[in-house]
């Protein structure tokens, strides 16, 4: 039995989540199906390539992560299937895949792309505009079912790759910037424990504001009061308790972020 997961730019109000899961159900009957996500924010290809990288390492070998944020669909960008070590992937080429691509190739893992350009293996009939539904959720049913990634396409070796801000080395610090912000409204940054460690006298500084020190966990501190600390997947984040720190300090994507000790 193969497990499936789904992430997406579809919302949940038009039915397109429901209908990728007929498909695949129609195909492959027996294959279990897990929502990551389908609150992407629309077209927003960088979010969905982390919360796709995030992801990915809590499921078992063998499965297959379709992943639907698109807004090249119906141009020449071409629909592609992967697997990185023992992890399938179903998208198109634009990026989605990069972190994980990075974490493989970090790792020397074998890594092996295709060309999804074999319309067996696609709905008969294809949108334009709804490759999730006619060649994205039908070749994840075919992998599902046994087909071979080589059977599915052509090997390519020439994945398309997004450009992630990685921080940059200022005086006794680093500068990096928010790369996402989540339900609660906390600001996860492009600063990782790796870079930082737990330094002494360490200095958070954004929006005009400084946070000293970090704590382990929100209830280290009264709830409203501003904190920063290191997220479940390792990155710093910068929360309020029991608050929102995107509107606390009206912070976005991009905004940058400056750690000093």
């Amino acid at each position: 039995m193969s497990i499936i997961t789904l992430l997406t730019d579809f919302g949940l109000k038009d039915g397109n989540v429901g209908v990728m899961k007929g498909v695949i159900w129609t195909i492959a009957p027996s294959a279990q199906i897990a929502d990551l996500s389908h609150l992407i924010p629309p077209q927003d290809v960088q979010e969905g390539a982390l919360i796709l990288s995030r992801s990915v390492p809590y499921f078992p070998p063998g499965t297959i992560h379709v992943a639907v944020v698109d807004p090249g669909v119906g141009t020449a960008r071409r629909p592609i299937a992967a697997r990185l070590e023992e992890q399938f992937f179903v998208l198109p080429d634009n990026g989605l895949i990069t972190l994980l691509l990075e974490q493989a190739e970090a790792a020397s893992a074998s890594v092996e792309f295709v060309h999804l350009d074999r319309p067996q293996y696609w709905l008969s009939q294809v949108s334009h505009v709804f490759h999730g539904r006619d060649i994205f959720a039908p070749c994840a049913a075919h992998l599902a079912n046994g087909a071979l990634l080589s059977e599915l396409g052509t090997t390519i070796h020439d994945p398309r790759r997004l450009k992630f801000p990685i921080p940059t080395q200022i005086e006794r610090g680093l500068r990096g910037e928010i790369i996402h912000i989540d339900h609660f409204g906390n600001l996860s940054t492009s600063i990782r424990r790796q870079h930082l460690g737990e330094p002494a006298g360490l200095r958070v500084r954004l929006a005009g504001v400084e946070i000293i020190g970090l704590v382990h966990t929100f209830g280290e501190r009264p709830p409203g009061e501003l904190v920063a600390l290191y997220g479940s997947t390792d990155y710093l984040i910068i929360s309020v308790v029991n608050g929102s720190a995107a509107q606390k300090l009206g912070a976005k994507v991009g905004d940058p972020v400056e750690v000093t000790w």
